[in-house]
């Protein structure tokens, strides 16, 4: 039998070769693909073929290396499978229950707010983050000398100072007011941004829900029914309200809205500094001013308006004291409202 023919019958042994266990495997590497392989032999003997047959030969010899090795590679992995399989799985248990996510507390009051004014009308309204001045300051009674604007540290956008991150949901309600004839009832949730120090008590981004309405003979009564509304379907049949006065350029009047502690029962404690009383709001009723600023004729119309931030109400509900907890993707923390 010649080296061609030797070669050839190599090849047919390689495909003929049985591997039924690991150790068929293991024999069949060893035969083949060992550092003692019978391909040694051929390859040792190519230089006694002939020039012109060399590169034939040469072909037929990689054949039956690449057909080993291909072989070796395909049975590996299926042994390793069974192996795997039959040592690590038992399919007759049950399947692993998938760890059960919770909801982000904020996304969970929001909720709640969301849901309380939409049993008496208020529909949702939302827009953009990223805001032109007229509608976050200048529409809302905020011209551009005005002082008001000191009170909300803005973030202006580098590549076009005439836009900015807005400061408040009520360039929400500047829009709609543009945009839509009265009756107009909505509440406008959202993320805003101030350019503000981080700490346990404030941040440079957080959540406000504003709501607005206007109509005709729409009154101060109307504003004070609806708030009491809110806070007694969210803190509680007995929370009491009560308003201070202040200060908004958008709205006048304008009142500080607090509730009696629903924490000590107005007994006094650190959340209520001890007063009985927790500040959740502001509120009023909307300056002519900024009526006329969106096209609505203001000796027809009235409206109110108010704001609060979601992360304040938040806090007071579930008694955290760091606002920083928000943002920092604590699973300790956020697990705490798995059954929330």
């Amino acid at each position: 039998m010649n080296l061609f023919e030797q070669t050839q019958q190599l090849l047919e042994d390689v495909k003929a070769f049985p591997i039924a266990s690991a150790q068929e495997l293991e024999q069949f590497r060893i035969k083949f693909l060992g550092t003692k392989n019978v391909l040694k032999d051929i390859f040792a003997q190519i230089k006694a073929v002939p020039n012109e047959q060399k590169k034939e030969f040469g072909q037929l010899v990689n054949q039956v290396k690449l057909v080993a090795e291909e072989k070796f590679a395909t049975a590996k992995v299926q042994f390793s499978t069974t192996q795997q399989t039959a040592s690590n799985i038992d399919l007759t248990l049950p399947g692993e229950h998938l760890p059960i996510g919770s909801r982000h507390p904020v996304n969970i009051v929001k909720s709640q707010i969301i849901s309380i004014f939409n049993k008496i009308g208020f529909s949702i309204a939302l827009d953009r983050e990223m805001e032109d001045d007229w509608h976050n300051f200048t529409a809302l009674n905020m011209p551009e000398d005005h002082t008001a604007r000191d009170m909300q540290d803005t973030f202006y956008l580098q590549v076009n100072p005439a836009m900015l991150l807005r400061t408040h949901t009520s360039s929400v309600q500047t829009r709609l007011m543009e945009q839509q004839k009265p009756p107009i009832r909505i509440i406008a949730p959202g993320r805003v941004f101030r350019n503000e120090t981080i700490s346990a008590r404030a941040h440079c981004f957080f959540h406000q829900v504003e709501g607005l309405y206007v109509d005709e003979n729409v009154s101060f009564a109307d504003l004070l029914q609806t708030l009491d509304f809110f806070v007694k379907e969210m803190f509680g049949k007995e929370t009491k309200i009560r308003l201070r006065p202040s200060y908004f350029p958008f709205t006048e009047p304008s009142a500080e809205v607090d509730v009696s502690c629903f924490i000590c029962n107005s007994k006094g404690c650190n959340v209520c500094k001890h007063t009985g009383w927790v500040e959740i709001l502001g509120c009023g009723m909307v300056d002519p001013a900024v009526l006329e600023n969106c096209g609505i004729d203001s000796n027809k119309y009235t409206g109110f308006a108010f704001g609060m931030g979601i992360e304040r109400i938040t806090m007071l509900k579930y008694q955290i004291n760091d606002l920083r907890l928000f943002s920092e993707n604590d699973m300790r923390f956020l697990k705490q409202f798995q059954s929330v």
